[in-house]
């Protein structure tokens, strides 16, 4: 056993300068709001003191199976076909789903083509979960929405449902381009049959809401939204890996450890990493069977908190904003391998999109991909021989 503790995104973006991708080399810097938001104070970065045994960024070709655009019969969330292309004639939805350890395990969150997990407050992490191919009979529980989510339902063109949100971040929803027709939520009077209460003994009232794709599908047709989405940047995949890249069978982020520990390893039979939670293997409540998701890719964003006041246990909680706009580093875990990368969203309604640093696509492995958001100065330590661990 072996332990190199590093500061991982300093370092990366040094490995990055010296590996010679060219002089545009992305600068994960924060960047400025685009809505008005409090002021707030950024943590200075720490500095880089040696150099990981990662690999470095090369601007190779590598082959892609994708076409931009798509074929009309290609998830552009996927990069897979699907048996029909009538049903990619509709509108992706987006669902805020709870991570609370008493909604484990969730309903739906193996069919969603994307899933966004990010920090909420207090450690504790929520999902942002989209669907586009496949409808699920049941998502939920259905939480509150967070400032994040003024960004990812307009990167997919998505109605967005979600349970409520606090006073500061409700006044910015209904303020932003979302509002009105792209957002469902009771507190803006869309209730059922759109969104229902499963009660279950010793569960609180508050993870007992849920709700379903194909019953919100039918609020956006009552609304003219319901159509193929039209993506002015696409994400790339090949079924071919990149070349280089680092073994890795186990990897973890410890947003709150003991709680909200995510959890991956590879499956090699499956080629899909498998997902747990502080130690216990998450499957979907629909069918019992593990998530499994063919990317899982690490997003490292400026996370800063506001003054909008979340809820008042433990003496009370500030709303983060998560600066997923700009450019910034990103790990991408496929086919048992991590790859370097940086993402890029250069405008709001573009979807995060991958590359080597000099404008070569990093391509993710077809099939479903979850998200990790985690802040710029996580740090990361190899523990032991392919097995990592991130620490926000």
């Amino acid at each position: 056993m072996h332990l190199i503790v590093k500061w991982f995104v300093p370092i990366f973006l040094a490995v990055v300068l010296l590996s010679g991708c060219g002089s545009a080399t992305p600068q994960a810097t924060p960047t400025p709001t685009r809505t008005p938001l409090p002021p707030a104070t950024v943590t200075p970065q720490p500095t880089a003191t040696s150099l990981p045994p990662t690999p470095t960024l090369t601007p190779t070709p590598v082959p892609l199976t994708e076409m931009t655009p798509f074929p009309p019969d290609v998830n552009p969330l996927t990069g897979q076909k699907v048996s029909d292309e009538k049903v990619l004639d509709r509108i992706p939805i987006a669902i805020k789903v709870s991570n609370s350890p008493e909604v484990r395990p969730q309903s739906g969150l193996s069919f969603a083509d994307l899933v966004f997990e990010h920090y909420a407050e207090g450690g504790i992490t929520r999902f942002t979960a989209v669907f586009y191919d496949l409808d699920p009979k049941q998502v939920g529980s259905v939480r509150s929405g967070r400032l994040i989510d003024l960004e990812i339902p307009r990167m997919y063109q998505a109605l967005f449902a979600y349970s409520g949100s606090s006073a500061g971040v409700k006044n910015r929803i209904r303020n932003s381009p979302l509002f009105p027709d792209y957002i469902a939520a009771p507190d803006f009077g869309v209730g059922e049959p759109y969104f229902y209460r499963i009660p279950q003994e010793g569960k609180a009232f508050e993870h007992t809401l849920f709700t379903d794709p194909q019953v919100l599908r039918k609020l956006a047709d009552q609304r003219g939204i319901n159509k193929r989405p039209d993506y002015p940047r696409l994400m790339s995949f090949s079924e071919t890996p990149p070349e280089g890249g680092q073994a890795v069978k186990y990897f973890e982020i410890n947003y709150l450890k003991g709680v909200c520990t995510a959890e991956w390893t590879y499956d090699g039979a499956a080629a899909s990493w498998l997902r747990a939670t502080a130690g216990v293997n998450q499957t979907d409540a629909l069918t019992g069977e593990p998530l499994a998701f063919e990317n899982v890719v690490i997003v490292y964003a400026n996370h800063v908190k506001t003054d909008i006041l979340e809820d008042t246990w433990g003496g009370g909680h500030m709303s983060i904003q998560i600066q997923i706009w700009g450019t910034g580093p990103a790990l991408i875990f496929r086919d048992g391998k991590m790859y370097q990368a940086f993402w890029h969203r250069d405008d709001p309604t573009h979807m995060l999109t991958f590359d080597n640093g000099s404008g070569v696509p990093v391509p993710l492995k077809p099939g479903h991909t979850w998200f990790q958001l985690v802040p710029l100065e996580t740090t990361s330590e190899e523990f032991q021989d392919a097995m990592w661990r991130f620490t926000p």
